[in-house]
């Protein structure tokens, strides 16, 4: 894997259960934008729409060199798996409180960008608390 974009926010917020390699389609400028790092995670997460799947409000900045070939910065971009992929997590995502959410965006040894997706359960404000505190005491520990 090279260079690696990482929306670590997800899980601080999210219970991971599983993790699916998916392939992005992306339009020629905004390659150039996810190479230079300008990709926002907040708030993107992936929903099923007539059989395929979308990653939604994931922000890739326009490239600044781009004029007119720069396109909608958080439009819907559709993701490339297996139809046995897609059947399985389709099934997985409409249990109660499932979502599919990016962790990470990549480029694999080809060349192509790729996007890690985790089947994720929301955490309560109170398990939040709890992992903060498991990781304050871990770093401490650490430290000694």
């Amino acid at each position: 894997m090279a260079f690696v974009l990482e929306n670590r926010r997800a899980r601080h917020d999210y219970e991971i259960l599983e993790t699916y390699e998916a392939g992005i389609v992306l339009k020629g400028t905004e390659v150039k934008s996810l190479r230079a790092g300008k990709v926002d995670f907040t708030g993107s997460f992936a929903k099923f729409e007539n059989g395929e799947l979308y990653l939604e409000n994931l922000y890739i900045a326009p490239y600044e060199k781009g004029s007119y070939t720069n396109v909608d910065p958080r439009r819907k971009r559709k993701l490339l798996l297996h139809r046995h992929e897609l059947n399985r997590l389709r099934g997985r995502v409409e249990q109660k409180g499932l979502t599919l959410v990016p962790l990470k965006i990549y480029f694999n040894e080809r060349g192509y960008a790729k996007v890690l997706l985790g089947l994720a359960r929301g955490k309560k404000a109170y398990q939040r608390k709890e992992d903060d505190k498991k990781r304050a005491v871990r770093r401490a520990l650490e430290e000694l």
